[in-house]
């Protein structure tokens, strides 16, 4: 256990560095920060602090700098989610309350995100599996085409145009939404594939063969068409923090482009109001070894609809963002959460 004179030291190293982006020295941390010794002890404390690995120098005469392991004592220990003022706790719900459907809410959500931390924002869309039906709409195309439009609580749209084998007509399109709806709606889609196995077998046999082909449909929209959908902003916002990146600018930015990659970081995010810190290779991204990953989940209730979150430098105002990160979160969740 670091002894609490030595993680006030290392406090004050990393705020001062987030700040800087320059390495800290002992006689400026006793300046600057009320630490109650003399620049003598602070140099003690940070020798030993260096021996255990929390803060590094980077050149023989320079002062130290944070490593991962100190930024993780600094997260877990030291930093406490800073609260946002009542102005921007307004200023965010405002913004997100002129939302007018699902995509507008995701899109404001990590446009928000975005200029909020000064950091690449990742926003995935609510997760199929995790909602209910709402509704579903069936009409017809054709003699033989209809569309079937299934709407998710969340506000998740998914269309799909169906070919019939037999001929339909707005009574059968009608008795289709009937059955579909009687059984799916508020069902979650998870539960789905169990409750229209037998929906078939439970219509009159003139109606068999369309419905067979519906439920198929219900199916098949869950199965092909992928959940893990994805919105980003910010990318530009990692020019401004190239020199923490040194040469791995490039590479994080093919990362990036990866959504595997963001689903891991962003889509593992299982709860609400619970915000997790990743730091360099907590990643398990080689690409992303000098970042951090900050990220939640948001929804109406302990389980997360999906995950949002931002990538960034290390070397940042972790605080702020995870205050920030857990705000919107919150309130995309009230939003969509709303009947």
């Amino acid at each position: 256990m670091l002894e609490d004179r030595r993680l006030e030291v290392l406090r004050a190293i990393v705020e001062d560095f987030v700040l800087s982006n320059e390495p800290v020295g002992s006689k400026a941390l006793a300046e600057r920060h009320n630490l109650g010794v003399s620049p003598a002890t602070v140099r003690n404390d940070m020798s030993a602090l260096e021996e255990e690995g929390y803060i590094t120098q980077p050149h023989t005469s320079a002062g130290r700098i944070p490593t991962d392991k100190g930024y993780r004592l600094f997260v877990d220990r030291l930093s406490g989610v800073k609260p946002l003022s009542r102005a921007e706790r307004r200023a965010i719900q405002s913004f997100l309350e002129g939302a007018v459907d699902l995509d507008d809410v995701v899109r404001r959500s990590v446009r928000l995100l975005a200029q909020l931390t000064r950091q690449v924002a990742v926003v995935q869309y609510p997760s199929l599996s995790s909602s209910s039906v709402r509704h579903i709409e069936v009409v017809t195309l054709g003699p033989r085409r209809m569309l079937m439009v299934m709407i998710t609580d969340t506000g998740r749209v998914e269309q799909r145009i169906i070919d019939s084998l037999t001929p339909v007509d707005d009574e059968i399109a009608g008795e289709l939404r009937s059955a579909l709806n009687c059984a799916l709606a508020g069902q979650r889609l998870a539960d789905a594939p169990e409750v229209v196995a037998t929906l078939p077998d439970q219509a009159r046999p003139e109606l068999r063969p369309c419905l067979a082909t519906m439920t198929g449909a219900v199916l098949e929209s869950l199965v092909e068409r992928p959940e893990e959908r994805l919105a980003m902003a910010g990318t530009a916002n990692l020019t401004r923090a190239s020199v923490d990146f040194a040469d791995s600018l490039r590479s994080i930015l093919e990362a990036l482009e990866e959504q595997v990659v963001l689903m891991k970081l962003i889509g593992s995010a299982r709860e609400t109001g619970t915000v997790t810190v990743r730091i360099g290779r907590e990643t398990d991204v080689d690409a992303l070894r000098t970042t951090a990953v900050v990220a939640t989940g948001y929804g109406r209730g302990p389980f997360a609809l999906g995950g949002m979150g931002v990538v960034g430098p290390m070397r940042m105002d972790y605080p702020w963002t995870m205050a920030a990160v857990r705000a919107v979160a919150k309130y995309v969740g009230e939003l969509l959460g709303a009947d």
